[in-house]
């Protein structure tokens, strides 16, 4: 999706005025400087025309390295980080501490108002230990409280979550970044859940960018699946933007964090469907977007 003028950029910032949008921020966006600048500025622009936005985020690679750096062994099972208690002291220094910090600073340097909190702050995320595979001192979310999350979005904050969440027994658990970002998105009943990752989207073919798919319906996942055109890593991934919609969020996407300002791209493009206009591929696609959601179930949300 081009953006030819200002006028066009105000005109699309405008359409989210009180609108709210969850991102997961993570991959090669988050450790490039320059594409962490555009995120961070995107999200300034869109909070400054009136949108309502939570910002989750990730940090495995920072949190590899300062395991490196205390001499602690990093191991994956099933591709899947295990997460021992050195591990999870660990990532609670560097995802809640550095990483966290960083981008709050960010906002802030940039005039605009930002607060770091972890799923443990508030009780927000509740979570049981995870059985299959076992990986330690990972959780799986049973419950997001969501109050805490309101009040800083109606005094115009943007909240940054980390997704480490507190347990039933009590501990500190490691929450896949996605999953929390999703379960986040469905308890405000998200107009928009962005996750921005490494991948171009779903596609036809890998080596042709024209057979990306530009939007799904959530039964056409699984028949997709099936068949190899949606494989490996993605499969996760889709499910989770799957089961964001689900959970009632209205329109759940995965943009390709490595194009600058994809976040505003993909935006721009969800913006002119629903001013009734498809955009074309000359345009430029930078992501899937899976639709066709309904409420979220009450019961899972404080």
């Amino acid at each position: 999706m081009r953006i030819n003028n200002e006028q066009m950029m105000r005109e699309i910032f405008k359409h989210f005025r009180r609108k709210t949008i969850v991102v997961k921020y993570g991959g090669a966006a988050m450790q490039s400087s320059a594409l962490k600048n555009c995120v961070v500025k995107d999200i300034v622009n869109l909070r400054e025309f009136g949108a309502n936005i939570v910002l989750v985020h990730g940090g495995g690679p920072e949190l590899s390295s300062l395991q490196a750096r205390l001499g602690l062994e990093t191991r994956f099972i099933e591709g899947l980080r295990y997460t021992d208690a050195d591990t999870m002291e660990a990532a609670m220094m560097a995802l809640c501490g550095k990483v966290n910090k960083d981008l709050v600073r960010m906002f802030e340097n940039e005039g605009t108002k930002a607060i770091g909190l972890s799923g443990i702050d508030g009780g927000m995320l509740r979570c049981k230990r995870q059985e299959s595979p076992d990986l330690g001192f990972v959780g799986e979310v049973v419950r997001v409280k969501k109050d805490l999350l309101h009040l800083l979005l109606v005094g115009e904050i943007i909240p940054v979550i980390s997704t480490v969440g507190l347990g039933e027994d009590g501990l500190a658990y490691n929450i896949n970044a996605d999953t929390a970002a999703g379960r986040i998105a469905a308890s405000l009943n998200a107009d928009y859940y962005i996750t921005l990752s490494d991948v171009p989207g779903v596609m036809y073919d890998m080596n042709d960018p024209e057979s990306l798919i530009f939007q799904l319906e959530t039964d056409e996942t699984e028949g997709l699946i099936a068949s190899g055109v949606i494989s490996g890593g993605m499969i996760p991934k889709v499910r989770g933007l799957t089961d964001a919609i689900g959970r009632g969020v209205k329109s759940a996407s995965i943009a390709n964090g490595r194009v600058p300002h994809a976040l505003i791209l993909l935006l721009a493009a969800r913006a002119e469907i629903e001013n009734g206009r498809m955009p074309s591929h000359e345009e430029g696609f930078v992501g899937t977007t899976i639709v066709g959601g309904r409420k979220a179930e009450s019961d899972f949300f404080a």
